[in-house]
Order: structure tokens, then sequence, then C-alpha cells
């Protein structure tokens, strides 16, 4: 089994499937943040600073391997400036695709990476912006696509990689960042940490 080169600051199974897709072994400790949105905040500071919230809440839990650098993300749908959190009731789970329904929305994720000493880690960031299109959807097949159970733990209610795929007319951006976790961007601040990827490729 390869070695743990990361410490993913998130329970999120989709964040675990794309930093395996790109071959960088890793360690789970889930971060327990106040994710309420402040005053005056704009979608791209709020996910930002819970992502690095969440990277910083990580990097000070005993449970961390000393050297292994923080990676954490924050994911949010933004539809008339408003953010869309995850659906809690199958009310509101519907409510929320019908708001998406026949119209574009944005979907920013912010990444934030912690490395470097105990007493002054660096931080590296990005925040990525994408837009979604959704075709018309009835009232009908958005109370079916709730009890699938699917969009019970997703912003905005729906899951690009999953069932939901039916929904999305057109996507601009990046696909694994709608899906929590964009991929290059977050090569880029690993090979800026000098973390390694592809794990198992050949030199």
């Amino acid at each position: 089994m390869t070695a743990a080169v990361l410490c993913l600051a998130s329970a999120s199974p989709r964040r675990r499937e794309l930093l395996a897709q790109i071959g960088v072994p890793h360690l789970v400790l889930a971060a327990d943040v106040d994710e309420t949105r402040r005053e005056g905040e704009d979608p791209a500071q709020y996910a930002a600073r819970v992502a690095r919230a969440k990277a910083e809440a990580v990097w000070a839990q005993p449970a961390r391997r000393q050297w292994l650098p923080v990676l954490a993300a924050d994911t949010t749908v933004v539809l008339d400036g408003e953010l869309l959190g995850k659906p809690s009731t199958r009310d509101e789970g519907v409510a929320m695709l019908l708001a998406l329904a026949g119209r574009a929305h944005e979907v920013v994720t912010a990444i934030a990476l912690l490395d470097g000493s105990e007493g002054a880690p660096t931080l590296r960031r990005r925040v990525v912006r994408s837009v979604v299109s959704f075709r018309a959807i009835g009232r009908a097949e958005a109370q079916r696509y709730w009890h699938t159970g699917e969009p019970r733990d997703k912003a905005g209610g729906y899951a690009v990689q999953g069932l939901g795929a039916v929904f999305v007319a057109s996507l601009t951006g990046s696909y694994s960042g709608v899906m929590g976790l964009p991929l290059f961007e977050t090569a880029e601040l690993l090979a800026e940490a000098g973390v390694p990827r592809w794990a198992g490729a050949a030199p």
C-alpha cells in the first residue's frame, strides 16, 4: 500500500475519489467548522474562508501526521446571488431543483493547502467558478429525484456525477470543480508544495 502524502480535510467520498483519480494517496480527517455565511461576504469570499478554516482545523488536530500537508475544499452553488446549501427535507430539495430548472447557476469551489513548518505553515489557495445550465424540470420529476436519496448531502441538491447528470444541459468551467475538487487547480497547488501525484507511475 502506498504511503499517504497528504491529509484531506473532508469526509466527502467524491473528493476522495477525485484525489485517487490523480494518484494522490491520502489520509482523511474531517473538519468541524462553522460554515455560517458572514454579512457582506460574496460567494467566493465565503468559500475561500471556509476552505481555509477547514484546513487550519485539521492542521491543528493531534491526529494529523505532523509531516503531511493538509488539503481542504468548500463548494457552494449560487443562484441570483444566494447560496444554495444542502437540502434537509423533500420540500426544500424539490424547491431548490425547481429554482435551478431551465436556468444557469454558478458553482464556486475554493481549495486551500497548508504545508511547511508547524509554526508557520504556508497557505496556498485557489477559487474556481463554473457555470451549469439546467434543462426544464417538472415537479413530479424533481420529487422522483429526491426519493433516489442522492440530493440529500449535495450543495444545490444535485450531483453532477450521479443521477442528477440528466438535468445538465451544459457546463462551462471545471467539471471536477462542480463535483467538489477542481483537479487542474489542485494539481497546481500540490506541485507548488512538492506533493507528488500519479502514485505508482513509472519514473
